[in-house]
């Protein structure tokens, strides 16, 4: 007995010292660990369709805040490419234009997926789809339409988008549709104060197809009103809080509960007017000339983002075009200098998480950018760098399990639910 003991004394102390010899694991080579492990899901990436072409394409390492090689540098998975169309007259020649440009984007998605590069991405219809392209090693995209201006007056026109891959589909965006108000009647007055009887009619149409009705742009009441009526959980694709950023794009605590008890999923977005108004606005009036300077000497025409909706199609299309490649070289060139203000980063991003976990719980809460759509923030300026968001989780305490739901497993539950209940 006493040799048992002695034995059991020694392989304790011999354990002790080999433990003692381990370096103690970095925090970052923790959260590098985590960020290989989990599968993480921006929801809200818009395009170009220039930059899907044979000649110019994501197998290249472009401009673009997304593309395959950054999102292999920074361990992003699966990106939603978004088929947007800015709003235009409440007309059939209106509604005609925006569905060739909504057209021409699932073509593009698609051309992608199976005839660029169908051995480095995939498109994925379902969160098993997800997990098992996951497992190949490949990438994944997935498909969010923001708008629905281009489907007019035929609802048959959401399986025909369902059909084409869309998984999640908006009502509105900067301007009335015809199916609600969007989040700018706070500034110009609302048309239907919430859905109009055809957006209630689209929400049931949603519900049944099984797509995910996203709520971000359109107007608090019209949100609230898609609560009331929606069997299934909806998903704000990319906004944040209004407790900590009063922008009319992000969801005030009354919102959020209802989210809550709706089930859904807020997507916190990159976007550095959306997280901290005052630091934007700071570092905006600063970078301002250097945007435009680095535009004259690119020798391209240079907007205010805040005017976008003003543009003609064309304008908008060249400033889409532009818009990275400038904003790149201009926040360089701001870094290097002692008297530029802070800019929103990626700990501002977090304080809208940690705000949100909160109020609403663990579960209801994910991560968006608005890559290539006006986000990006300093730390997470494109998705080679998304892997700087998991460290910054990892440092405020939540554990890996919690990391994953933030990252896309909440999304995922939401998107499983919503299809469950379409089968039924």
């Amino acid at each position: 007995m006493k040799q048992l003991v002695y034995l059991i004394g020694l392989l304790a102390i011999i354990s002790c010292k080999e433990n003692l010899s381990k370096p103690d694991v970095s925090p970052e080579k923790t959260a590098r660990q985590i960020h290989e492990e989990i599968i993480t899901i921006d929801t809200h990436n818009d395009i170009d369709i220039s930059n899907f072409t044979d000649s110019i394409n994501y197998k290249q390492r472009l401009e673009t805040q997304v593309n395959l090689p950054k999102m292999k540098e920074g361990g992003l998975d699966v990106t939603w490419l978004i088929v947007y169309t800015g709003q235009d007259s409440l007309t059939p020649y209106g509604y005609t234009q925006a569905e060739e440009n909504a057209m021409s984007k699932f073509a593009a998605i698609h051309r992608l997926c199976e005839d660029i590069a169908p051995n480095e991405i995939t498109l994925a219809l379902n969160s098993d789809d997800v997990r098992r392209i996951d497992e190949k090693g490949q990438k994944i995209a997935m498909i969010g339409v923001e708008n629905a201006y281009p489907m007019g007056l035929d609802l048959s026109n959401f399986e025909k988008y369902h059909a084409l891959g869309a998984r999640y589909i908006s009502l509105a965006h900067n301007g009335h549709s015809q199916f609600c108000d969007s989040h700018t009647g706070e500034q110009e007055g609302f048309l239907y104060n919430g859905l109009s009887d055809l957006g209630k009619s689209a929400v049931l149409e949603m519900n049944r197809l099984g797509i995910m009705i996203d709520v971000s742009h359109i107007s608090r009441d019209a949100m609230l009103q898609i609560i009331s009526l929606s069997s299934a959980p909806i998903i704000a694709s990319h906004s944040s809080a209004r407790g900590l950023c009063n922008h009319s794009r992000n969801l005030d605590d009354e919102q959020l509960k209802a989210l809550k008890k709706n089930g859904g999923v807020v997507q916190t977005v990159a976007f550095g007017g959306y997280l901290n108004t005052k630091k934007d606005s700071l570092r905006t009036s600063y970078t301002k000339s250097i945007y435009e300077h680095v535009a004259d000497s690119l020798g391209v025409n240079w907007y205010d983002i805040e005017d976008f909706n003003s543009l003609t199609r064309q304008e908008q299309q060249e400033f889409e075009k532009n818009y990275s490649k400038v904003k790149v070289i201009a926040e360089e060139m701001a870094s290097k200098r002692k008297d530029a203000p802070e800019p929103v980063g990626v700990t501002d991003l977090i304080d809208h998480v940690d705000y949100m976990v909160n109020l609403i719980g663990i579960d209801h809460v994910g991560i968006s950018s608005d890559f290539d759509g006006g986000g990006g923030i300093a730390g997470w300026s494109d998705a080679s760098e998304t892997f700087n968001v998991t460290q910054e989780l990892l440092h405020r305490g939540y554990t890996e399990e919690e990391i994953a739901k933030l990252w896309g497993g909440n999304l995922l539950r939401v998107l499983d639910e919503v299809q469950a209940l379409a089968k039924k």
